[in-house]
């Protein structure tokens, strides 16, 4: 299975695979977002390390079970070959309406497919007031005119 764009990454393919893996996380579908992922994909997120796509499926339903109307945004930070390096943050409350926004970074390598065979996630999360939230777009994809990171001063 072929996932577009693939390595060697230009500065526009990378843009790419970041906006496409961002839409595909918004859509909060395990199954959906685990096909980005090598069947023997290896993951650090913060300090749970997950190995292939049906343990990521089962962390992404954990996690969308407990991070409620969850919204990311996804921001190139370098690449190089067949590796992109990302920050991002996201928005999301818990069942008891407690808000947060998660910061993070990402390293990520694809294989000669475009499938990502490696993520390490570190993410540091702060809790925010409702009112202070800047991700108000409806559920789903980011629209192409809402701010990015740099443009919100994340």
């Amino acid at each position: 299975m072929t996932r577009p764009p693939v390595p060697p990454f230009t500065l526009e393919t990378a843009v790419l695979k970041v906006r496409l893996a961002e839409d595909g996380w918004n859509t909060r579908d395990p199954e959906k977002v685990a096909l980005a992922y090598t069947p023997d994909s290896r993951w650090r997120n913060r300090a749970e390390f997950v190995d292939g796509r049906d343990a990521i499926v089962a962390f992404l339903r954990r996690k969308w079970t407990r991070e409620l109307e969850y919204r990311l945004i996804k921001e190139l930070w370098a690449f190089d070959g067949n590796r992109i390096a990302v920050r991002f943050a996201y928005e999301c409350h818990d069942d008891s309406g407690n808000w947060f926004r998660s910061y993070g970074n990402e390293n990520w390598e694809f294989d000669e497919e475009g499938l990502m065979r490696a993520r390490h996630a570190s993410i540091n999360d702060l809790p925010i007031a409702e009112a202070d939230r800047r991700y108000r777009w409806s559920l789903g994809r980011r629209p192409d005119d809402h701010p990015g990171l740099s443009d919100l001063g994340f």
